[in-house]
């Protein structure tokens, strides 16, 4: 891939006063095909029974994915908007971190197809599996 930048501060600095700064999203890894988003768990992303809501892993899914696509574009000539994303929500976590693992399946001219893979830090176990489709605009 041809990454914009792979220079992570400079990465972040994309999700200022945005949702991922709401939800304390970061980016933590840009290489190969591969992005990667970490956010932590707490009540402030729990549904009301005390566990991650499936609505801030799905909002992780689209973050890294359009994310990834933005570093992949000119983004003075065009936009990137998510177009369809789909999770299956696989396992219940309460505390700690969740890795967000995107790797791009589709780079077209108009299209990006990503499958992101969201799992818990500390136990290893997937919590959330997804697909993103981002589709490129012209500004």
């Amino acid at each position: 891939m041809n990454w914009i930048t792979t220079d992570i501060d400079k990465v972040n600095q994309l999700n200022r006063n945005t949702l991922m700064e709401t939800l304390d999203i970061k980016c933590v890894a840009v290489h190969d095909n591969i992005v990667e988003m970490t956010m932590p768990v707490s009540p402030k992303n729990h549904q009301p029974m005390g566990l991650l809501h499936g609505g801030a892993s799905v909002a992780l899914i689209e973050s890294v994915g359009s994310l990834g696509s933005a570093l992949l574009i000119d983004t003075r000539k065009e936009a990137c908007v998510g177009l369809e994303v789909n999770a299956n929500h696989l396992n219940a976590v309460k505390t700690g971190m969740v890795r967000a693992i995107a790797e791009i399946i589709h780079c077209g001219r108009r299209t990006h197809v990503w499958k992101v893979d969201v799992i818990d830090e500390e136990t290893k176990k997937m919590v959330c599996t997804g697909r993103l489709t981002v589709m490129i605009i012209q500004r």
